[in-house]
């Protein structure tokens, strides 16, 4: 059995690998390492959820609420607080990128996002609902397909294999 460490290692290092892999955008200059330096905050809030399977248990309403720090080369720290599927109290905390690949206007931007990092909130009965939860924290890697318009973002989130999740937010 694989161990909780080794498997947050790997499901971090999937950013790394996508960002050293060749630039997505045409800025001068490395994309790694990241520059400390604070381009926009993103904030963001849940509009509409939906699992894949009809379990009874299962809360469509996450009431998320997220804050993301965003940097010119287009890597994030984030945190989320929300519900989880089954109503408890949650915490994601996590590092990821943005890389656009459409532009059909200069304010409208098409991207996708990938964000990982931990989890914390399954606790109890529900303790063994998502992998790798042995001590209540888990790894988590959210791929996403989003678009930005001027100050306005929206993003379509995939939770593993459980559903997904929209969100949309406000940059500042």
């Amino acid at each position: 059995m694989q161990s909780p460490w080794k498997a947050a290692a790997g499901a971090l290092a999937m950013p790394l690998l996508l960002a050293v892999a060749g630039p997505v955008t045409a800025e001068a200059g490395p994309i790694w390492p990241p520059k400390p330096k604070l381009d926009h905050v993103l904030v963001q809030t849940s509009l509409y959820t939906d699992h894949f399977s009809s379990d009874p248990e299962h809360t469509n309403q996450q009431k998320l609420a997220s804050v993301e720090l965003h940097n010119p080369q287009r890597w994030l720290v984030g945190a989320a607080g929300f519900k989880n599927s089954f109503d408890q109290d949650s915490l994601y905390l996590y590092v990821g990128r943005e890389f656009p690949f459409w532009e059909p206007a200069e304010s409208v931007t098409f991207r996708t996002k990938l964000t990982a990092g931990a989890l914390h909130g399954y606790r109890g009965e529900y303790r063994d609902k998502i992998p790798f939860n042995r001590y209540e924290i888990a790894p988590a890697a959210l791929p996403s397909v989003g678009v930005q318009w001027g100050r306005v973002e929206s993003d379509l989130i995939v939770f593993g294999t459980a559903g997904l999740l929209v969100t949309a937010g406000v940059r500042f």
